[in-house]
Protein backbone atom coordinates (compact mmCIF):
# COMPACT_ATOMS: atom_id res chain seq x y z
CA UNK A 1 0.00 0.00 0.00
CA UNK A 2 1.37 3.25 -0.92
CA UNK A 3 0.58 5.90 2.20
CA UNK A 4 2.08 8.97 -0.32
CA UNK A 5 -0.38 8.62 -3.10
CA UNK A 6 -3.58 9.99 0.05
CA UNK A 7 -4.03 13.44 -0.23
CA UNK A 8 -3.45 15.30 3.00
CA UNK A 9 -5.31 18.68 2.53
CA UNK A 10 -7.28 19.81 5.40
CA UNK A 11 -5.89 17.10 7.59
CA UNK A 12 -6.15 17.70 11.44
CA UNK A 13 -2.33 17.59 13.01
CA UNK A 14 -2.14 16.57 16.37
CA UNK A 15 0.90 17.50 18.24
CA UNK A 16 2.56 15.17 20.26
CA UNK A 17 5.27 16.05 22.80
CA UNK A 18 7.84 14.42 25.29
CA UNK A 19 11.77 13.58 25.77
CA UNK A 20 14.33 16.88 26.28
CA UNK A 21 16.13 17.55 23.23
CA UNK A 22 17.68 20.27 25.04
CA UNK A 23 16.07 23.09 23.34
CA UNK A 24 12.92 25.59 24.05
CA UNK A 25 11.16 24.27 26.35
CA UNK A 26 13.11 21.09 26.62
CA UNK A 27 10.87 19.19 24.83
CA UNK A 28 10.89 17.30 21.17
CA UNK A 29 7.25 17.64 19.30
CA UNK A 30 6.35 16.24 16.50
CA UNK A 31 2.69 16.60 14.71
CA UNK A 32 0.41 13.58 14.30
CA UNK A 33 -2.55 12.90 11.87
CA UNK A 34 -4.76 9.69 10.51
CA UNK A 35 -4.21 9.62 6.98
CA UNK A 36 -7.93 9.87 5.27
CA UNK A 37 -9.47 7.06 4.06
CA UNK A 38 -6.63 4.84 5.08
CA UNK A 39 -7.26 2.59 8.46
CA UNK A 40 -4.48 2.54 10.99
CA UNK A 41 -2.26 5.04 8.77
CA UNK A 42 -0.35 8.09 10.12
CA UNK A 43 0.91 11.13 8.42
CA UNK A 44 3.73 12.48 11.03
CA UNK A 45 5.90 15.82 10.54
CA UNK A 46 8.38 17.43 13.16
CA UNK A 47 6.19 20.15 15.48
CA UNK A 48 8.69 23.30 14.69
CA UNK A 49 9.08 23.19 11.32
CA UNK A 50 5.57 21.71 9.94
CA UNK A 51 6.59 22.91 6.60
CA UNK A 52 9.57 20.57 6.21
CA UNK A 53 7.37 17.60 4.87
CA UNK A 54 5.79 14.71 5.99
CA UNK A 55 6.40 11.20 7.09
CA UNK A 56 3.69 8.64 6.45
CA UNK A 57 3.29 5.09 8.64
CA UNK A 58 1.44 2.41 9.40
CA UNK A 59 0.29 2.07 13.07
CA UNK A 60 2.17 -0.91 13.20
CA UNK A 61 5.58 0.76 12.22
CA UNK A 62 4.53 3.97 14.81
CA UNK A 63 3.78 1.14 17.57
CA UNK A 64 7.15 -0.79 16.98
CA UNK A 65 8.89 2.47 17.20
CA UNK A 66 7.41 3.00 21.02
CA UNK A 67 4.64 5.44 19.75
CA UNK A 68 0.83 5.22 21.30
CA UNK A 69 -1.00 5.53 18.61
Amino acid sequence: MDLYQHDLTGTDFRRRCGGNNGTEGGEACVELAPIPGVADAFALRDGKRPDAGVLRFTGDELRAAGMTV
